[in-house]
């Protein structure tokens, strides 16, 4: 049951985006739509559950000293995996994701959830974490993105639901933060009357 409830945390209760405001710079930068977000965050959720995956197992081995440089080398590892797989299997959202990508290697959350999380629990425990934390973050993008793909293009998954001309503030930057800032509002509200 614990196994559950640490699965789920990352949907509502500890989202990484609307609850945490972890990874704030990719949920920004590359939900211009919702497939854009979907992209980012299911590239960020494997990364996260490797990384989470090899960090404890080889915990033990590592000593204090190396440990956050330790973190950063097996996270770039599975970050360089996504990269080049995506490169070559997804060259559109490749060219789209751009710079975003190689930060993942940065991304707050990546990095927390090894060091506070995968370093001290168990192996079950770490992927599942990961998995959570992740599909939390993907939801998060999506989410962001399919809000601005629709007020801005009226369109969601590149289908056309709403004829006319969108709103360009949700395609261009300022955009990211008006929805970011009315789904984290929503989001509160929610967490209040749980």
């Amino acid at each position: 049951m614990s196994q559950l409830k640490n699965f789920s945390k990352g949907f509502i209760k500890e989202n990484p985006v609307f609850v945490l405001l972890l990874g704030l710079c990719p949920a920004l930068g590359v939900t211009t739509s919702a497939i854009n977000g979907m992209g980012m965050g299911l590239a960020t959720t494997f990364v996260l559950v490797m990384s989470n995956l090899v960090v404890t197992s080889i915990k033990s081995f590592i000593p204090d000293k190396v440990r956050i440089p330790s973190f950063i080398v097996i996270i770039a590892s599975f970050v360089t995996i996504v990269e080049l797989v995506m490169q070559g299997f997804m060259p559109a959202l490749f060219d789209q994701l751009g710079l975003f990508i190689p930060l993942i290697v940065v991304n707050c959350l990546v990095l927390g959830r090894a060091e506070a999380f995968a370093s001290k629990q168990n192996f079950v425990s770490s992927v599942i974490d990961g998995f959570g934390m992740g599909l939390g973050f993907t939801f998060a993008l999506t989410l962001l993105g399919g809000v601005r793909e629709l007020l801005g293009s009226g369109a969601i998954f590149g289908f056309n639901l709403i004829e006319g001309d969108g709103m360009l503030v949700f395609v261009l930057a300022p955009g990211a933060f008006i929805g970011l800032g009315y789904l984290i509002a929503l989001m509160n509200k929610l967490n209040k009357a749980s």
